[in-house]
């Protein structure tokens, strides 16, 4: 659509390169998994109890799953939707960091985010922790993810689910809020 980003880096070493846009496989998955980590900004700056848990990428869009025993409603995704853009507008730049286990750990426990601490321990000591940052939301992934959010414009919440914590029963509810994301409105 006409944006440009400035992507300079230099090289260390010999790499291979390559161009991914919106309309590539790759680049929508890129897309999809970095609209729910603006999901789950939103949803942090606007019911700051609610803990993110998940959020990966679906075939025609993304989830995010959260702890939030309020719960949310579907008034609640219009609000939420509408943050979202607000937060896109922002121009974050979307950071990479390596993180130690340990300092992960306690950054987690610090932002009250249990789930987080959950699965971080259930990550082999031996893997190197990556961490997102856009703004002041921080969050796990391995990415990778858009350089900043004004690169995603064309999303839409779809609708809220229940979901146990990994998929057992006898695990506590959690929350599901089910979207879609598009390089652009003329696709969404």
């Amino acid at each position: 659509d006409g944006n440009l980003v400035d992507l300079t880096f230099v090289l260390q070493q010999d790499a291979t390169v390559k161009i991914i846009t919106g309309n590539d496989v790759e680049g929508l998955e890129i897309i999809r998994h970095s609209t729910a980590h603006l999901l789950a900004h939103a949803v942090k700056e606007l019911y700051p109890t609610a803990q993110p848990v998940i959020g990966p990428v679906v075939d025609d869009g993304f989830y995010y799953d959260f702890y939030y025993p309020a719960g949310f409603s579907e008034h609640d995704l219009v609000a939420i939707e509408e943050r979202m853009h607000e937060i896109a507008k922002r121009n974050y730049s979307i950071e990479r960091t390596i993180m130690a286990r340990n300092d992960a750990l306690q950054l987690f426990g610090q932002l009250g985010e249990n789930y987080k601490v959950k699965i971080i321990s259930d990550i082999p000591e031996s893997e190197s922790l990556s961490l997102y940052k856009q703004g002041d939301f921080v969050d796990l992934c391995r990415g990778p993810h858009v350089p900043n959010t004004t690169m995603l414009k064309a999303f839409k919440l779809t609708k809220l689910a229940g979901a146990y914590w990994r998929g057992d029963a006898q695990n506590e509810v959690l929350q599901r809020i089910y979207g879609t994301s598009w390089p652009d409105q003329k696709a969404l």
